[in-house]
């Protein structure tokens, strides 16, 4: 990014992901006010501090019947009445949209601190109403119609995909992701699953201890439904230099974002296989919107950096975000996985949060979930996840079947 126009990342905060609000008795709003405070407690601003705010969600007017979500961001506290707020859809990648119209005001010389707000509620309602509402991110009577569940019969067919192209996917390099995933997740205090346990056969083709759930696709290779919250405090260069001083610390001690990537491909999957048959890529507009993060970013390659947080909906899905990223050749992530290369004590640690099977998926938090997790990692504040040394952490978040693709570097600034 151009000197001045930089985007720094003054701190934030999640929910426990573990948490059931309906059963508390508790309504979005309520959500979002929890997590809004813990972020404003956790960095030491105050919502007067707020000069423009960017909500992300994805369905809350069907798990809710709520829509206007920017207006319930003003009512959470009498200084945010009259503070600029708009909510931004864009199925599982809502939050990304959010960070990145949040980016381009400060880029813009529009706002020097802006709130970036990620929120949804699901849980209210049983798996398979949840799964129907979650089928909104699809082309609705187009995709999957013959489907019990559409998204992982949509992920299961890129699992068919990625075999017509380069042979066979062999589950055991499934298993071993969510595997690794749900151990990451037991290391997170916020994580949905932290005290599930499995056993041997949990992440094998065992149909008692792991089912299908459509085609390909086994219970624990699946992102969890979620409830949950995520915020970040987005400034200016000027005034990530007048939050220091007042604080006491050093610019060192924040987050930048280093770059940024964002495409939009068509929304029926079968369209996006034709686009990818001359490609070597089965997913080209996935590993294209990463490249051009890393060419705004100025690295080389995923090798330049300390880890990564990626979109894991289900293990097919980070599978595909391996040659995606350019750490293995296409067609060759199951090398990553055999190597112990994505192990949290790997070469290049993918999801030490827990992801989305491991931590859990609240669909328009997860984009700003893992700009927090970025800001954790190279700030040295992720705790017992912390990779060691991180100091550059990359970032996939896709909504749909990859139709919203979002790709974020996020460096220890300087």
């Amino acid at each position: 990014m151009a000197q001045g126009n930089s985007v720094y990342v003054l701190g934030g905060a999640q929910t426990d992901f573990a948490r059931n609000w309906s059963r508390e008795g508790l309504e979005i709003d309520a959500l979002m006010g929890e997590v809004l405070e813990d972020g404003l407690a956790r960095t030491g601003l105050e919502p007067r501090d707020i000069q423009s705010a960017h909500v992300g969600n994805f369905t809350a007017e069907l798990f809710c019947n709520q829509g206007h979500l920017g207006g319930i961001f003003a009512s959470l506290h009498p200084d945010l009445s009259g503070v600029p707020a708009s909510r931004h859809e864009a199925a599982c990648a809502s939050g990304s949209m959010a960070m990145l119209s949040a980016m381009a005001e400060i880029e813009a010389g529009r706002y020097d601190l802006v709130c970036v707000l990620g929120v949804e509620y699901m849980r209210n309602v049983p798996g398979q109403i949840a799964a129907e509402h979650l089928g909104a991110a699809a082309w609705h009577g187009r995709e999957w119609q013959d489907a019990k569940y559409m998204w992982p019969a949509a992920f299961s067919d890129l699992n068919d995909a990625y075999s017509e192209k380069y042979g066979e996917v062999d589950y055991r390099h499934l298993g071993e992701i969510a595997r690794i995933n749900y151990e990451n997740g037991r290391r997170n205090p916020n994580s949905q699953t932290r005290k599930w346990t499995f056993n041997d056969d949990s992440f094998t083709v065992d149909d008692d201890a792991n089912p299908v759930i459509e085609g390909k696709v086994r219970r624990n290779d699946c992102g969890q439904v979620t409830d949950g919250a995520a915020v970040v405090f987005l400034a200016s260069e000027k005034r990530a230099l007048e939050y220091v001083k007042a604080h006491g610390l050093k610019l060192g001690d924040l987050a930048r974002i280093d770059g940024w990537g964002h495409r939009t491909a068509p929304m029926l999957f079968t369209d996006k296989l034709e686009e990818s048959r001359n490609s070597r890529f089965v997913l080209p507009q996935v590993n294209q919107t990463i490249q051009e993060c890393f060419g705004r970013a100025g690295i080389g390659g995923a090798f330049d950096l300390d880890a990564i947080e990626t979109h894991d909906c289900f293990a097919m899905t980070e599978y595909a975000a391996i040659d995606s990223f350019g750490i293995t050749a296409p067609g060759e992530s199951w090398k990553a996985v055999e190597e112990g290369v994505i192990a949290h004590g790997g070469r290049l640690p993918i999801n030490p949060s827990g992801g989305l099977i491991g931590m859990g998926h609240p669909v328009g938090a997860t984009g700003v979930r893992m700009m927090l997790d970025g800001y954790k990692q190279v700030t040295n504040r992720a705790g017992d996840y912390q990779v060691e040394g991180a100091r550059k952490v990359g970032l996939l978040n896709i909504g749909g079947s990859t139709t919203t693709i979002a790709s974020f570097v996020v460096g220890a600034a300087e």
